[in-house]
């Protein structure tokens, strides 16, 4: 059967291209859970468990454990229903697009799972299989937690900060300002968009009181953006924060949960600061991080006995990274991710408690991702040794020594040895070693498993696929017998002898020979009509983002190819992943370093026997949209490209994000001009199609109706397709068929006809 756009968007989800999300264990360890897609619905989430206890290996002898059976929670009706438009925004900013279950969490102490549906909180009893709502018939409630303790839950309604007590039911309003533009106890829009920080309050350990942001956007000026949709047109008030502009009001609050009372805290260095990051060490001293508007600058401070300590500060000449690898160990002491030891290296640095003394942890990793766990003897994280396009789960002695997964005595090459060719991502419970993990390869479709470390050696058990869920075994070929043939690797500068776009692009001394750019070529495995493949570009390309890796491409890559078209994949100079060197070439400029590793990559397709490069178009989404609309502005090497909400003026997008990386447009417009796609509109020459969702409240509309009146006003003939009411993730099981539809014809005509 051929893979289509119906096929893969319908109803029902597509064995192998579904893969297990947020992944979690129970207190005790004795549980993992995770998210997948419902057998009869692709849209809606089902959260599914697993007894790790009951896959031991049985026996003193360690004999073989039993398979692992994940049965689906029991959760009822509770998590059925239509998303509201609060709902939608909220996964847009977490990248989460499913109905049913899209959090949950395990009860700090006790076997029980808390779980938000359709703005009300709901409570699983494991043993039991019972479910209880826990908050007020008739209302809605967003941002659910529980206490440190579990006895309490915190909630926002109405734009002020609940908290409720689970056994008696008795609520207590703990702000009365909500509403308009403040709200308390959310994230504001920048920091769920940019700095992935989508928490606005966080509980004592001892439940004693709760810090919480205060969010007024009232100093935003407001705008007014159009969106259509089945009922027609309407204007939607907005306050966006445009680079150079002013952003949300942020306070920081400590409010006591028995007497209501609040404290405010003046958490910044300076009028214009984030708060980054926030959260309580298990001593019960609050730990913010403020970073400054230009983001050179970010320091850890720690609120104890009515006063600021700062504790530790980085800063850089370009841009300092956020990460959420503050952990804190129960002696006091606390781990960080930094760079220390060199711009190509990410390593750990383990700080006593209030940061007096730091020392190096000499991993012998070459990058940390991010820590998964830690006690008093070992850390557990993601990285990875020599390869970037690879990652795995290591066990790290606190007496520095090393270790990961990969084992030659379980048939996975050592560590040290060579690097490995797959990717690893988890959860580990420190006291029992458990590690609930999902592993995927180039060539292997996700699996869900499990391994208990040792101190003398990992002991690989459980380590299997979950046919109960449909999940792919270790070799299996993709859905309807179709099997193209993948190749990461690299391609240096030194390959291709790519022409330099500019003499003005560091070159030798800023830029190593030997580094190299990894790639992705996925080609198909019968050539058309015994004709070369022509070749799609599908291009990404912006900071914090990685694309090419050792996991199972996603699906949109198999459509493509088994369309008839080799796809390649390039991750560039500025991605994520390699380091602070590779990143930083794009600070006062972008779209243009970019460009130039994108075409480097496709001068080396002129090796090959299997491709046609007379034939090649390019492809993105959002900032990808963004490259494919620079690279036709470029170079004449791509015969069409597809541009799906690109921005287009960096002018109209926000500040956290773009200052990042261009500074304030009044300090540096000439990078502003340089990167804005609009001056090198008379330059594209290739067809285009050009989409965007008239919801869109992430890149506006903006962006494409400004391109829109500069291709009209250079003559240029080009194709647009409108999504009413669609945002910026195109998800919709509708939009998402239909658009891929066109995006095959469009390719089709464009270099197969």
């Amino acid at each position: 059967m051929k893979l289509t756009p119906e096929r893969l968007f319908g109803k029902r989800p597509l064995p192998g291209f579904s893969s297990p999300s947020q992944l979690k264990l129970s207190a005790d360890g004795r549980y993992g859970s995770f998210l997948f897609p419902a057998e009869d619905d692709r849209e809606r989430q089902d959260l599914w468990l697993v007894n790790l206890a009951d896959s031991d290996p049985q026996g003193a002898d360690g004999g073989e454990a039993p398979p692992l059976e994940p049965q689906r929670a029991p959760i009822g009706e509770a998590a059925q229903g239509a998303a509201t438009e609060e709902d939608r925004n909220e996964s847009e900013r977490r990248r989460q697009f499913g109905r049913g279950v899209t959090s949950y969490a395990w009860h700090p102490t006790r076997q029980e799972i808390l779980f938000p549906a359709n703005g009300a909180a709901f409570l699983l009893r494991v043993a039991e299989g019972s479910v209880q709502r826990l908050t007020p018939p008739d209302t809605r409630q967003s941002a659910i937690h529980f206490s440190a303790t579990g006895a309490h839950l915190s909630y926002v309604r109405g734009g002020d900060l609940f908290c409720r007590d689970i056994a008696s039911g008795v609520e207590t309003r703990l702000t009365r300002d909500g509403g308009g533009t403040v709200s308390n106890g959310l994230a504001d829009f920048i920091a769920q968009e940019e700095m992935h920080r989508f928490e606005g309050h966080w509980w004592a350990p001892d439940d004693s009181a709760i810090a919480f942001t205060r969010v007024d956007t009232a100093p935003i000026p407001q705008t007014y953006r159009q969106e259509m949709d089945a009922d027609g047109v309407r204007a939607v008030a907005q306050r966006y924060p445009f680079a150079g502009g002013p952003n949300a009001e942020v306070r920081l609050g400590m409010v006591n949960r028995a007497s209501q009372h609040i404290q405010w805290l003046d958490w910044s260095l300076a009028k214009d600061d984030y708060l980054a990051r926030a959260q309580f060490s298990p001593d019960g001293a609050l730990y913010v991080q403020a970073q400054s508007r230009d983001q050179k600058r970010l320091t850890l401070r720690r609120w104890v006995d009515g006063a600021w300590e700062d504790v530790h500060t980085e800063t850089s000449p370009t841009w300092i990274n956020l990460h959420d690898n503050l952990t804190f160990l129960d002696d006091g002491r606390f781990l960080w991710a930094t760079d220390e030891l060199g711009p190509e290296e990410t390593t750990l640095s383990l700080h006593e408690a209030r940061g007096t003394e730091s020392a190096i942890l000499e991993t012998g990793i070459e990058h940390i991702g991010r820590i998964v766990a830690a006690d008093a003897s070992y850390i557990w994280a993601t990285g990875y040794e020599f390869d970037s396009t690879t990652q795995d789960i290591f066990q790290i002695d606190l007496n520095k020594a090393q270790r990961g997964l990969s084992r030659e005595e379980h048939g996975m090459p050592s560590p040290r040895s060579r690097p490995i060719d797959d990717w690893r991502d988890g959860v580990v419970h420190p006291a029992s070693r458990r590690t609930l993990f999902v592993h995927s390869g180039n060539t292997r479709p996700r699996r869900l498993c499990v391994l208990r470390f040792t101190d003398d050696g990992d002991d690989f058990w459980g380590t299997r696929a979950l046919p109960s869920i449909k999940f792919q075994p270790r070799r299996v070929r993709t859905p309807f017998g179709f099997e193209p043939t993948r190749e990461v690797s690299s391609t240096s500068f030194e390959d291709t002898h790519a022409p330099r776009l500019s003499s003005s692009i560091p070159w030798g001394e800023d830029w190593r020979e030997t580094e190299r750019l990894n790639t992705r070529l996925t080609v198909p495995p019968i050539r058309r009509k015994s004709r070369l493949h022509p070749v799609i570009l599908h291009v990404y390309g912006g900071p914090g983002v990685q694309r090419v890796t050792q996991e199972f491409p996603p699906p949109v890559v198999a459509l493509f190819t088994q369309a008839g078209f080799a796809v390649l994949e390039v991750d560039n100079r500025g991605t994520a992943n390699r380091g602070k060197d590779f990143e930083e070439p794009i600070h006062g400029r972008l779209g243009h370093i970019e460009v130039e590793d994108q075409l480097a990559a496709v001068q080396s397709l002129r090796y090959r026997d299997d491709i046609d490069t007379e034939r090649i178009g390019v492809f993105g989404h959002s900032y990808g949209g963004y490259l494919a609309l620079m690279c036709l502005a470029t170079s004449h090497v791509f015969r069409a490209g597809v541009a799906v909400a690109p921005v287009t003026d960096w002018t109209l997008y926000d500040t956290h994000y773009t200052e990042r990386y261009l500074g304030m447009p009044q300090e540096n417009p000439h990078g502003y001009g340089a990167s804005s796609v609009l001056p090198r509109v008379p330059d594209i020459d290739a067809p285009l199609l050009l989409m965007h969702g008239m919801a869109d409240d992430n890149v506006l509309f903006t962006h494409s109706l400004k391109l829109v009146k500069s291709l009209q006003d250079a003559g240029k003939q080009f194709e647009l397709m409108t999504y009413p009411g669609a945002k910026h993730a195109l998800q919709e099981r509708t939009v998402a068929t239909h658009r891929y539809n066109y995006i095959l014809d469009f390719f089709r005509r464009q270099l197969m006809d």
